[in-house]
């Protein structure tokens, strides 16, 4: 949004996380939207996520890199149409690494990175996609190998992100409004934090942005040799 009394500033949400409103500009936006619609595409595209429990995930997901179910990683779509995952585009892994870069500064990574502080390479990727009623419980990103931070790009629709605390999905937690463009981050202490979107505001999508929705790209780092899995293939 442009005019604002008062613009938006980089905000430490909780230790170790950090929102960065605008991050990406408008045309970055529209070309992550067209990604996105390429590898939500069959073979292994977007799905509706069947929950152990019998429900299901209002909002649909594509994983790129390794494929995530309910809760592990495989290379196939076990919870779908069976086919290989299709794979982390090189450039999306270094976005990644710039949004860290960007959100905590050189040298400050917290968890798992190199010798020299950088951050790890970035090997999955899970894109959701919310229509105007989805939303997402409040959960934690706990599958994986790695205490890397997860970086979290946001397109279309705004949202109400609730990040909450390490020991419960109840309070504390705060509501942060993530607009498109916008990165969140978090590792270190927060890493294994409690979170979710209980609210999308449709319509508020850039105009210029050709999407209805929002779209989530989530980033992380597996943590495992190339090859190993979770689950079953």
């Amino acid at each position: 949004m442009t005019g604002e009394l008062f613009p938006r500033e980089r905000a430490e949400v909780a230790p170790g996380a950090v929102h960065v409103p605008d991050w990406l500009d408008l045309p970055r936006q529209r070309e992550l939207v067209t990604a996105c619609r390429a590898w939500a595409r069959p073979p292994a595209g977007l799905r509706t996520v069947r929950l152990p429990g019998g429900g299901t995930m209002t909002a649909r997901q594509v994983c790129l890199g390794r494929h995530w179910y309910p809760y592990g990683y495989a290379r196939t779509v076990v919870d779908g149409d069976g086919a290989p995952v299709k794979p982390m585009p090189a450039w999306l892994a270094q976005l990644g690494r710039t949004a860290v870069r960007d959100a905590y500064g050189e040298g400050a990574v917290p968890g798992d990175g190199a010798a020299d502080g950088a951050p790890s390479a970035y090997d999955i990727a899970l894109i959701n996609f919310y229509d105007a009623d989805a939303h997402m419980g409040m959960h934690r990103d706990s599958d994986e190998n790695s205490t890397a931070p997860v970086v979290s790009l946001s397109l279309g629709d705004t949202c109400v992100f609730r990040f909450g605390n390490t020991e419960t999905r109840t309070r504390p937690y705060t509501d942060v409004e993530l607009r498109s463009g916008d990165l969140m981050v978090f590792g270190g202490p927060s890493r294994l934090a409690y979170h979710g979107v209980p609210k999308v505001h449709p319509g508020t999508a850039p105009p210029g942005l050709g999407l209805t929705g929002r779209l989530n790209i989530t980033l992380r780092v597996s943590g495992w040799e190339t090859g190993a899995d979770t689950g079953p293939e």
